[in-house]
């Protein structure tokens, strides 16, 4: 009897084979990975390591198998071609799509950021770091680079007040520089030619507009008051009076936003302006285009002392007396908002 296989009996064998080939190809390229709710989101970090992707993506159950898919992707070779961003993945979508996805960067997605006005770059940092993954410290390595803010002459100290406060869209890690010449150009775009000129006129330097503006940007709430409070600042200026300013004393001594205490107004720093003539340095947040207009474009007063009511809003004097006056109101409404406070 010979030792040979019957032909039908090869075919089968051929058969089974491939069917296990077909079947095992299937399931580590083509079967859907069904999850729900449809779409989830992954993100892809510089210098995640293919396997620690696979692990986060069975855990967050966009795929079935880990096993699998780190298979898959050795078997294609894109396990060091994976780009880094934000992903959206939707229910059904096969490993090989989705490697191909990881590969092409085809399924990423931008994240919005609202970075609001009168915040510091450092804070800035702190929320691009949460919600786009940047290195903090590297965005801040370029604080000192004046040369990115392309408006001669600036004679800035560093970037604070040139990072236009705006709704930004972002993708996961982008390049730190590239942010902050985004930013940075949002800026230049609004500081047009006629503001420049308006500076010009006013006989003030770049930074010095900017710093005016951060400053007003720290005590107004209401935009109706910004260019009389900005009126204020200029005025004490003309008259060599210290500015006083709390948002520059506190810029001095905290890094967070917080309530000055008595003890602040002694701090020895070139941002303190209970101590020091003129303006301060720079720049002390980064300000909104309505202040910066109002730096700009002072109302004409009389005006040297100005003082919070209790509602957000300020009054202003015109003599050290009536200011004495306003402050005695805005104690006795104090007082009276912590009684009812009390009450209820």
């Amino acid at each position: 009897m010979s030792g040979k296989i019957p032909n039908n009996k090869y075919l089968l064998l051929i058969g089974g084979v491939f069917s296990i080939a077909v079947l095992l190809f299937s399931i580590l390229f083509l079967f859907p990975n069904s999850f729900s709710p449809s779409p989830k989101f992954i993100t892809v970090s510089k210098g995640q390591s293919f396997s620690s992707l696979a692990d986060s993506l069975e855990k967050r159950e966009i795929i079935l198998s880990a096993l699998t898919f780190k298979i898959a992707g050795r078997l294609l070779g894109y396990t060091q071609k994976m780009r880094t961003g934000k992903y959206s993945f939707v229910s059904g979508i096969s490993n090989l799509n989705l490697l191909n996805d990881l590969e092409g960067g085809l399924s990423t997605v931008s994240t919005s950021v609202t970075l609001r006005e009168g915040v510091r770059a450092k804070i800035f940092a702190r929320i691009l770091k949460r919600h786009v993954g940047i290195d903090s410290a590297r965005f801040m390595k370029f604080f000192t680079d004046t040369s990115l803010i392309g408006i001669y002459p600036n004679n800035a100290p560093s970037l604070e007040g040139y990072l236009m406060p705006n709704t930004y869209s972002f993708f996961w890690q982008d390049d730190e520089r590239q942010i902050i010449q985004r930013m940075i150009t949002e800026f230049r775009e609004f500081f047009v030619d006629s503001l420049q000129q308006r500076m010009k006129k006013l006989g003030y330097t770049l930074n010095d507009v900017m710093t005016m503006a951060s400053i007003v940007e720290g005590e107004a709430v209401y935009d109706d008051e910004r260019p009389i409070i900005a009126g204020v600042y200029y005025n004490r200026l003309k008259r060599r009076m210290r500015l006083q300013a709390d948002p520059t004393v506190l810029y001095a001594v905290s890094d967070v936003p917080r309530r000055l205490a008595r003890t602040d107004l002694k701090f020895e720093s070139d941002y303190n302006t209970y101590l020091h003539f003129g303006l301060p340095p720079g720049p002390i947040n980064n300000p909104s285009k309505q202040s910066i207009i109002a730096a700009l474009y002072p109302a004409k007063h009389n005006f040297i002392y100005f003082v919070a009511d209790y509602n957000g809003r300020h009054r202003f004097a015109k003599n050290y007396q009536e200011h004495q006056k306003n402050v005695q109101l805005y104690r006795k409404a104090r007082l009276l908002a912590k009684m009812t406070d009390k009450i209820h």
